[in-house]
């Protein structure tokens, strides 16, 4: 690359051709400068951000085979396991409160660095812990730093484009994640059978170390310095409180918010009930796994490739339609004793497959509203949203962990609480979104 070429970087935030085009290394972009094509994102980026934002699925499905071993070994009690998955998932929330800030005001580059090490150094914790609530403690830092890698690929995201280009390249980055559940279970299934459950903590680490290394070496800083903001404490939580006085923001985060609260229900319950209750075999429940988020995957294509056609607001509420009609089904299957333990395993997994899979449709076209109109404190707007969204999920992992699961009552029950919250949200949700103002125009 010329360094005419370097200079006009520098001065637009644009690269060059040959960088978009993938003929110039990744690490070549960064040293260059790292700006990006407004409204597009090279592939190599989507992969790096997408495998950012999977360290919290990786870190949730990845033990659910463990639960029975970790209760077991650590001396929690029954139902310990699940207490320890609230724990992630508080770390999750506080972490992503501050991670916005700081991404705002140092770039996007440095917070992912910090960050990353954290979740590193808190699995080696886990992996060594010998007590319920030292392990609680690495698993809260674990997030802590984890929570770097939900917050600012958002960040970067809206940096680059918002809209229906937001809106694909959001749902590009759900296909990246969501390999991750796919495999996590069965991965930890893996691991489970030929080690401790101490080393599903290992590959974790592993995980951490690679994610470390890829962002040193490659990641842009789609964050100009003219563009960065130093804000003292008073003035990020009233930047916070400005963020939440928007009626679209505070909508559609709650939509994605109650969305979470449903997905972590699922998780939080699924290994007992399905294992426990449906007596599930280790395999089958792996299985049902993978299926679950291939639909996921699969919706979240769809989505990319009808939102053009489409658009944004009707894929959302298409998406929510499909929830609520899921989660009634179940609920009312589960209540008439028509699915439960002695029946067919298809009548529980074909509404839990159809609750997924509406969310490929819920989750990127409401983040994509919710941070259109944070341009200027991207990262802001991103750690809110995240913070709200784990947040409600770990009300809904806490409350799964508290209950006695004896059938699936439980679980649907909560599953339908967190739909009512899409509803209620959905229904507050301003009737022209900005999203689709910045596209009109």
């Amino acid at each position: 690359m010329s360094s005419s070429a370097v200079s006009a970087e520098s001065e637009t935030g644009a690269v060059s051709p040959e960088i978009e085009k993938g003929a110039v290394s990744p690490g070549s972009a960064r040293r260059a400068g790292g700006g990006l094509v407004p409204g597009r994102m090279p592939l190599w980026l989507i992969l790096l951000l997408g495998s950012l934002s999977a360290v919290g699925p990786l870190s949730t499905d990845m033990y659910l085979p463990a639960f029975r071993a970790i209760d077991a070994t650590l001396g929690g009690g029954p139902g310990s396991a699940q207490i320890t998955l609230a724990a992630w998932f508080a770390g999750l929330a506080l972490g992503q409160f501050t991670q916005g800030p700081l991404s705002d005001r140092s770039g996007r580059r440095t917070p992912l660095l910090i960050g990353m090490s954290i979740y590193t150094l808190g699995s080696i914790g886990c992996a060594l812990s010998h007590g319920f609530w030292g392990f609680c403690a690495w698993r809260f830092l674990a997030a802590l730093g984890g929570s770097s890698g939900m917050v600012i690929p958002r960040a970067i995201v809206r940096d680059v484009a918002t809209g229906p280009q937001g809106a694909r390249i959001m749902s590009q980055l759900m296909l990246v994640l969501g390999v991750v559940p796919i495999l996590a279970p069965t991965l930890g299934g893996l691991v489970l059978s030929v080690a401790s459950w101490r080393w599903i903590f290992w590959v974790a680490t592993i995980y951490g170390v690679l994610a470390l290394a890829a962002v040193a070496w490659t990641l842009p800083d789609t964050l100009p310095r003219e563009r960065r903001v130093r804000l003292p404490p008073v003035e990020v939580l009233q930047r916070y409180v400005t963020i939440l006085s928007e009626r679209s923001f505070l909508s559609n985060t709650c939509v994605v918010g109650f969305s979470t609260f449903v997905i972590f229900a699922y998780l939080s319950g699924s290994p007992i009930a399905f294992e426990r209750v449906l007596h599930f075999s280790p395999t089958q429940f792996g299985i049902l796994f993978g299926v679950n988020a291939f639909f996921y995957i699969l919706c979240t294509q769809i989505n990319a490739a009808l939102v053009h056609r489409v658009g944004v607001e009707r894929l959302l509420r298409f998406g929510i339609t499909l929830l609520a009609c899921a989660a009634s089904l179940f609920l009312l299957l589960v209540l008439t004793g028509v699915a439960g333990q002695g029946r067919p395993a298809l009548y529980v997994c074909i509404p839990i497959i159809l609750l997924m899979a509406s969310m490929g449709f819920i989750g990127p076209n409401a983040t994509v509203f919710a941070l259109a109109s944070h341009a200027r404190h991207a990262g802001s707007a991103s750690a809110l949203l995240g913070t709200l969204q784990f947040g409600l999920g770990s009300i809904s992992g806490t409350a799964m962990g508290l209950l006695s699961i004896t059938s699936l009552v439980p679980m649907a029950s909560i599953i339908v609480i967190g739909v009512l919250g899409i509803l209620l949200a959905n229904a507050a949700r301003p009737k022209r979104q900005p999203a689709e103002t910045a596209a009109a125009t």
